[in-house]
């Protein structure tokens, strides 16, 4: 089978993106693991910005702690449908190269989430705002996908 070169853009944007993510989500993960222990802290900026080692039972933020199997099934339904999602669209040339870098951001958080369930049985966290939950690049990963998806909605609402 030969892939359209739209098809391939989306495949390397994706594998790019989403390599980058989760090998940057280990290192941070085990870089922290090692340097912390659990519920150790280091300010950066005191009383602002701290790295703090947290482990989360919960999904996004520590909501719903202690779930257990059901933040292993839901993520694998999440990658199923996202990567499904990604082939899909592969020689759709509606589909904005923006759009493809936030489901790819959102599909690497996921997988660097489950990851840690399914090894750990907690997710690591630790960059601490002290005013929001602690939480890690996978999580920021979804977060920004989410907010673009979000964003490039928002013309679609408004009419």
């Amino acid at each position: 089978m030969i892939f359209s070169t739209r098809a391939r853009e989306i495949f390397f944007i994706s594998l790019i993106t989403v390599l980058s993510v989760i090998l940057l989500d280990r290192v941070t993960k085990l870089f922290f693991t090692h340097l912390l222990s659990l519920g150790e802290s280091i300010p950066l900026v005191p009383n602002i910005f701290h790295f703090t080692l947290v482990h989360n039972t919960g999904i996004a933020f520590g909501l719903f702690k202690n779930q257990g199997v059901l933040f292993i099934v839901v993520p694998i339904i999440v990658i199923v449908l996202i990567v499904y999602n990604l082939y899909l669209c592969r020689d759709d040339l509606e589909i904005s190269r923006l759009n493809i870098l936030a489901f790819a951001m959102i599909l690497a958080g996921a997988v660097g989430n489950l990851a840690d369930r399914v090894v750990y049985g907690h997710v690591i966290d630790f960059i601490d705002f002290r005013v929001w939950p602690v939480f890690n690049i996978a999580d920021s990963a979804i977060t920004i996908g989410t907010a673009i998806l979000l964003f490039k909605c928002i013309p679609y609402f408004a009419k």
